[in-house]
């Protein structure tokens, strides 16, 4: 099941977007559980960022973002995870459905998301679910942990494809 994030789940945000097989792959590097603040108080203010439930547990998170102006048919879909101890359990696949139908429904045609290049793990989930390899943004990443940048990998799903 899909809600709206709330105050009271910053603690199993933290935990997921912390945790050591996550982090690497989302926008912040490590921090402590008070300073994670920055992070969680923006998501939840955008009004767009989701909790998935399963069997009334935090299992994963998403935020879903629809642009406006002449690109008001699409949205971008990050800060995308799923909880290590649920992975491999099909949790990823059904949140990432129910976010897909759900943007449909809401007259959305394209669906934009971003993945580092060193996860292939991820790529090859996505690519899975239909979405398509647009283009690189060269040395667009840098984990404070690594010397080198990482690139950003560009992919698209039309609701027509």
């Amino acid at each position: 099941m899909r809600r709206l994030v709330a105050p009271t789940d910053y603690d199993r945000v933290y935990d997921i977007y912390m945790h050591e097989t996550v982090v690497p792959f989302l926008g912040f590097d490590p921090m402590p559980r008070e300073a994670f603040s920055k992070v969680f108080d923006p998501l939840f203010e955008s009004g767009c960022f989701y909790l998935y439930e399963v069997d009334g547990e935090v299992m994963g998170f998403y935020k879903a973002q629809r642009h406006v102006g002449r690109t008001a048919h699409v949205a971008y879909l990050g800060t995308l995870a799923v909880a290590p101890d649920a992975q491999g359990r099909g949790v990823a696949v059904a949140m990432m459905q129910d976010a897909i139908s759900r943007l449909w429904q809401a007259d959305i045609t394209r669906i934009e998301l971003t993945v580092e290049a060193d996860n292939p793990r991820a790529i090859a989930f996505y690519e899975r679910l239909g979405f398509v390899h647009e283009g690189t943004q060269r040395a667009a990443y840098k984990r404070a942990s690594d010397s080198g940048y990482v690139d950003e990998l560009m992919y698209g799903l039309l609701r027509n494809d």
